[in-house]
């Protein structure tokens, strides 16, 4: 078995530094290459947007070529990509809490995440908003009604895309506030061994992924309004966070600060990396067809058990998804790759920026007589090198770099580590 190493740079999703007993630090590098494509996997997903077949509109502008091969890629990804992301988050969270302490923690994650999220959103929601307006101009395109929430009394506000930096402070505080109230009551540490045992005994079983999913799965079939095609309902739109996000996102970070305690419990994912990516693929397949029946209209006369069915189906996609691509990269990322390190480097800075320039590109193909791969490839071909070439040139050694991903240095004119060690965010 492989060692797991620890990372000075990869911290993102919320750490900075570790170095081992001889202090020369290293990265997890498959972790590291699974939060990059996290964030990367959410470019492609906004991208797709535009062109999902739907008898109503749900994005600033309707495609005129429509592909459902889209609509199933925007499925797939939506099923894992943030789930995967928050357990990564969490652990490193406990990983970065316990280099840095209390408040060194608190320091470095309002400058990685608050200070992102108070400078980015007022300015990138004030070009998008220039992009819907542009939208309006044309068939299907403009402002949206906005779909259907539950509960539906929940205060408005247009976080966009940035909402995951919300939620992560959110997550930020619940821990340090119930770690604080833990170590208070339980000073002999007898509670808290126990939970380990409880944690080690659940991610040992070959139903951990069944286990984990009852929170969203509970979730997902109280909501009467609950879409199966949309997944798991995020919280963009408003302060106060959704239950479905909460038991979602929630048991994900939660697990992740948990599996820290037992590092050695990740293994266990690289183990059953096939098992979990062969049950998700069924699984996903299974809740794409249910999503696909719960639209029917008339609706059958067993709605009510399609949708729960779905529900199900998708609580448990969610985590047989999430431990797979886990597992995947234990397995198979774990040696040091320059190019991911890059993508890994890059994958936040593309992610704060990407959705206005994609809304744009978007409305521009929107009436064009192009088949879809050709427009759905002429916007991946014009952001991504845009994207990629403002981290590269604008952000990777400068002040914005130091804010997101800690300083780096140049050495003879080739990329150097970080200087401060610091790395990534999110």
């Amino acid at each position: 078995m492989r060692q797991i190493a620890t990372t000075d740079s990869f911290v993102s999703a919320v750490g900075g530094p570790v170095t081992n007993v001889e202090q020369k630090p290293e990265r997890l590098h498959a972790l590291d290459a699974v939060r990059g494509f996290a964030l990367l996997l959410g470019i492609v997903l906004h991208a797709t947007l535009s062109f999902i077949p739907s008898p109503t509109r749900i994005w600033i502008i309707q495609d005129s070529h429509p592909s459902i091969t889209l609509g199933v890629l925007f499925f797939v990804i939506h099923v894992f990509r943030m789930t995967t992301f928050f357990l990564i988050a969490g652990f490193f969270a406990r990983l970065s809490f316990h280099r840095r302490e209390t408040w060194g923690f608190i320091g470095d994650r309002l400058q990685r995440i608050a200070l992102p999220l108070l400078v980015g959103w007022p300015i990138l929601f004030a070009v998008m908003g220039v992009v819907v307006y542009w939208a309006a101009s044309f068939p299907n395109g403009g402002p949206l009604p906005g779909p259907p929430r539950w509960p539906p009394v929940l205060p408005k506000f247009p976080l966009t895309h940035l909402w995951f930096l919300y939620v992560l402070l959110e997550f930020y505080v619940a821990v340090l506030v119930l770690r604080a109230g833990v170590v208070w009551l339980d000073q002999n540490g007898r509670v808290r061994d126990r939970v380990d045992r409880l944690v080690g005994l659940v991610m040992r079983s070959r139903f951990a992924p069944a286990l984990l999913a009852v929170p969203i799965g509970i979730a997902l079939c109280l909501d009467p309004t609950w879409i199966g095609w949309l997944g798991v309902q995020t919280p963009d739109s408003s302060l106060v966070i959704n239950l479905q996000a909460l038991m979602c996102y929630g048991t994900a970070f939660g697990i992740g600060w948990l599996l820290h305690r037992q590092i050695d419990l990740i293994r266990i994912l690289e183990q059953r990396w096939l098992l979990n990516l062969v049950l998700a693929t069924v699984l996903i397949a299974a809740s794409f067809l249910l999503a696909g029946a719960s639209t029917l209209r008339p609706r059958p006369v067993n709605y009510e058990t399609i949708r729960l069915a779905g529900a199900v189906c998708y609580a448990l996609a969610i985590w047989t998804t999430t431990f797979g691509a886990i597992g995947l990269a234990l397995r198979f990322l774990s040696d040091f790759s320059p190019a991911r390190r890059y993508l890994a480097d890059a994958s936040y800075w593309l992610y704060i920026i990407h959705l206005p320039i994609l809304m744009a590109l978007q409305v521009a193909v929107s009436q064009l007589d192009w088949p879809w791969p050709v427009k759905f490839g002429a916007i991946m071909l014009v952001a991504l090198p845009l994207m990629f070439a403002s981290y590269q040139f604008l952000v990777r050694y400068s002040f914005l770099g130091a804010v997101l991903n800690g300083r780096r240095v140049r050495r003879g004119g080739q990329l150097g580590p970080t200087a401060a060690a610091d790395s990534a965010a999110v």
